[in-house]
C-alpha cells in the first residue's frame, strides 16, 4: 500500500502543540516514521495541519503540530510523508516574506512549483572553510571602527527589553555591504514585524532581502523552524550562487524559550533555570552555519540575544558567549564600547582597511575611558586637571559623533572624523601616536578649526 494512504488514528494525548500517536510495528520499520520527517494531520476527512516528528519511543511517535492543536481531537488521523521539512529556494524568494513554516504571508504568488531544500542540515566540513579575511561594512562607526564585523563571523547583540535593538538590526540590514540579507524574526509582536517590512520597503532593499517571521501570535512550534529556514536559504545562496550573505536573527532568547516550552511538554528533565540540557548544542548547531566557503560565498550571522533582568549569566547569553566570536552590548540606546568585542577584527584591520585603523581604535577608546573616569571625579566634586577637562570634552563629542545609533558614515570618513575629534581636544604629543601616522593624518590647526565650526553648524 502506498505510504500516503496509511493513516494512524490512535492518538494517545494532546499537550500544548504536541501530539503522541501509537504506531504499531514501528520497530519493524513498516511506518517509515523517521526523526525530523513531516506528517499530515487530518480531521473529519480534511487536512488539518502539517506536523514534524520530534521523538520516537518504541511504538510511540511525538509530533509538533505547526498550526497548533486548538480544535484538534483524539479522533484525528496521522499520515507520515516520509520526507523532512523543506524550504523554498529560488531567485523568486527575494523580496518575499514567509512564516515560520515557510509559507508566503505577503500576499504574493504561491511558490509551490519552485525548488525545495532540506532545512537543519549538518554544519560545513571544516576543510571547506576559509579563514576569515574580509570585512562586512555596516556604516556604523561603533562596529566598523571599534569592533569590525568580518565575513563568516557569528556574533550576538546582547541587550534587554526596551532597547532599540530591532531598529538597530534594521539599520544594519539597510546599510550593510552584502549581496543578500536573510532576516529571521522569532516571537515578534505585530508592530515589530510591520516595522521591519516597511523599513526594508522604504529603503529600497527588499529586492535583496528574504524574511522569515514568526509572530508572537503564531504557533510556538514554528518559532523553532524560523532560524533553520533562514540559515538553510542563506547557505544555499552562498554555496550555489557565491553570494555574500548576512543573516540577521531576533530574538534567540525567544527561540530558546520555545525550546524550553516544547521540552517541558515532552516531559524532558530541565536543567539550568528550566532550559533543556542540550541548549548549548542546539544554539551551536545554528551559529556554526556561519562560514566563508572555499571557492564560493559566505554566511555571516548577527543575532539579537535579550538578557532577562540584564543578567549576562542567564543560560542563553551565557551559552552563546562560548559559541560566538565576540558580542555587541546594546545598553542605554548605544553600543557599549567597553563590553563589546569582535575577536576577528584583527583579521582585517590594517590589512583590508587603512593603516591607521588600529591606532585610531585604541587611542579613542583610551581617551573615552579617561573621560568616564574624569566624569566620575567631577560628580564627586574632585578637582579636575586640564587633561581631565580635555577628556570630558572628548567624551561628549565621542558619544555624539560615534556612539549614537543614528550615526551612519563610511569607515574612511569615520577614521578621518576620529583624527579631527582628537585634534579638537588634544595636542598631538598627548595622543602617544607614532610620529609617522601623525604626519600623515593629523589635521592642521586651520583645517581643524574650519571643520569643527562647519560640523557644529551642520548639527545645529
Amino acid at each position: 500500500m502506498p505510504q500516503s494512504l496509511v493513516r494512524y488514528t490512535n492518538i494517545l494525548s494532546i499537550i500544548g502543540d504536541l501530539i503522541r500517536v501509537h504506531v504499531p510495528d514501528l520497530n519493524q520499520g513498516n511506518a517509515r516514521a523517521n526523526y525530523g520527517d513531516l506528517a499530515l494531520i487530518e480531521q473529519n476527512n480534511q487536512a488539518y495541519s502539517m506536523a514534524q516528528i520530534i521523538t520516537i519511543n518504541r511504538e510511540e511517535v511525538s509530533l509538533q503540530v505547526f498550526s497548533g492543536t486548538k480544535g484538534l481531537s483524539t479522533g484525528a488521523s496521522v499520515c507520515f510523508l516520509g520526507e523532512p521539512m523543506k524550504a523554498t529556494y529560488s531567485s523568486n524568494i527575494l523580496g518575499r516574506i514567509f512564516n515560520g513554516a515557510g509559507e508566503p504571508i505577503d500576499g504574493g504568488p504561491l511558490l509551490d512549483q519552485d525548488p525545495k531544500i532540506e532545512i537543519d542540515g549538518p554544519s560545513v566540513n571544516p576543510v571547506r572553510r576559509v579563514l576569515a579575511s574580509r570585512m562586512v561594512r555596516t556604516n556604523v562607526p561603533m562596529i566598523d571602527v571599534f569592533n569590525t564585523l568580518v565575513e563568516s563571523q557569528k556574533i550576538p547583540i546582547f541587550s534587554v527589553a526596551g532597547e532599540p535593538y530591532n531598529r538597530f538590526l534594521a539599520q544594519i540590514a539597510i546599510e550593510a555591504e552584502a549581496d543578500i540579507v536573510v532576516f529571521g524574526g522569532m516571537g515578534l509582536i505585530f508592530d515589530d514585524y510591520h516595522f521591519f517590512k516597511t523599513e526594508f520597503e522604504k529603503a529600497g532593499v527588499s529586492s535583496r532581502t528574504v524574511m522569515f517571521t514568526n509572530q508572537a501570535s503564531d504557533p510556538t512550534v514554528e518559532r523553532l523552524l524560523t532560524p533553520d529556514m533562514a540559515l538553510s536559504v542563506a547557505e544555499h545562496f552562498a554555496v550555489k550562487e557565491g553570494k555574500k550573505v548576512l543573516v540577521l536573527l531576533t530574538d534567540m532568547t525567544s527561540y530558546a524559550d520555545a525550546m524550553k516550552e516544547i521540552g517541558v511538554a515532552m516531559d524532558k528533565i530541565p536543567a539550568n533555570r528550566g532550559y533543556m540540557g542540550d541548549l548549548y548544542s542546539q544554539l551551536a548547531r545554528r551559529y556554526e552555519k556561519a562560514c566563508d566557503y572555499k571557492g564560493a560565498g559566505s554566511v555571516t550571522i548577527l543575532a539579537v540575544t535579550t538578557m532577562p533582568g540584564d543578567d549576562v549569566t542567564h543560560p542563553v547569553p551565557d551559552n552563546t558567549g562560548y559559541i560566538t566570536e565576540g558580542q555587541f552590548y546594546l545598553h542605554d540606546g548605544v553600543l557599549d564600547p567597553f563590553g563589546s568585542l569582535s575577536r576577528l577584527k584583527q583579521m582585517v584591520q590594517g590589512k583590508e582597511t587603512r593603516d591607521d585603523h588600529s591606532t585610531i581604535m585604541n587611542t579613542m577608546i583610551r581617551f573615552y575611558s579617561d573621560a568616564v573616569n574624569a566624569q566620575q571625579k567631577q560628580a564627586m566634586a574632585f578637582e579636575l586637571s586640564n587633561y581631565d577637562l580635555k577628556t570630558i570634552k572628548f567624551g561628549e563629542l565621542f558619544k555624539k559623533r560615534f556612539m549614537a545609533l543614528d550615526v551612519v558614515i563610511p569607515l574612511e570618513e569615520a577614521l578621518d572624523l576620529g583624527w579631527q575629534t582628537m585634534a579638537e581636544c588634544f595636542d598631538p604629543e598627548e595622543t602617544l601616536i607614532k610620529q609617522s601616522l601623525l604626519e600623515k593624518y593629523w589635521p592642521n590647526q586651520a583645517q581643524t578649526g574650519v571643520q569643527a565650526v562647519a560640523k557644529e553648524t551642520a548639527e545645529a
